[in-house]
């Protein structure tokens, strides 16, 4: 028969396992890219710059603890995250680790270089802007992604192709390029190729993720 302290020694048994797969870097990374979308092995390793061995050993390690399921398509496996509230938890994760560790604020502000005078826009601004049609709003993330879930009113240009495409953005209106949030650097490389070709361009920090939760708080 359980009593009161077995049965806590079975619970937080039970909470330590999350804890225990997510003690990785690798880990935490492979969670934050799925956010955006289901992704193969094959996409994962490439984001990563990890091979495939190592990304499937981490995905095996997430399959078990339930952050993260699969299914196959043709010759491929996909995995996606579990649940909806695992990309919740990961913003909570974030929001606390740069209130609680100075080095995180540190390390996001030389991550972004910020030196370089780029300018960014603000989930208001944007929102403001759009309704305004005064920007042209620029999804720069692998087009699966921008398939899976986008903003309103993006267009999707991947990162590798935006060179080529210049010729094809409007030139009477400002630019607002975005990616996965303020630790992807897609963005920040959209806005300084715009910039270099005379395009009036400005960086959305913020992800898709973020973008809802906005326009339900507004709603």
């Amino acid at each position: 028969m359980f009593n009161e302290r077995n049965l806590k020694d079975l619970l937080y048994q039970e909470f330590a396992r999350i804890g225990k797969s997510l003690s990785s870097p690798k880990r935490l990374e492979i969670l934050d890219i799925l956010s955006q979308g289901p992704k193969s092995v094959e996409s994962l390793s490439k984001a990563t710059t990890m091979s495939v061995a190592n990304v499937s050993q981490h995905l095996q390690t997430l399959a078990n603890s339930r952050l993260v399921k699969f299914q196959k398509k043709g010759n491929f496996v996909i995995y996606e995250l579990a649940d909806e509230a695992i990309s919740d938890f990961l913003n909570s994760l974030h929001t606390l680790s740069e209130k609680q560790f100075v080095q995180v604020q540190q390390i996001k502000q030389e991550f972004l270089n910020t030196n370089l005078g780029m300018n960014g826009v603000t989930l208001e601004e944007l929102n403001d802007r759009m309704e305004k049609g005064e920007v042209l709003l620029l999804d720069v993330r692998p087009r699966e992604e921008y398939e899976n879930a986008h903003i309103p009113g993006a267009i999707s240009i991947p990162i590798e192709e935006l060179g080529e495409k210049l010729t094809s953005l409007p030139t009477n209106c400002d630019v607002v390029a975005y990616c996965r949030g303020p630790y992807c650097l897609m963005s920040v490389e959209a806005v300084e190729i715009l910039k270099s070709n005379g395009v009036n361009a400005y960086r959305l920090e913020q992800s898709v993720q973020d973008w809802n939760e906005f326009q339900e708080h507004l709603n």
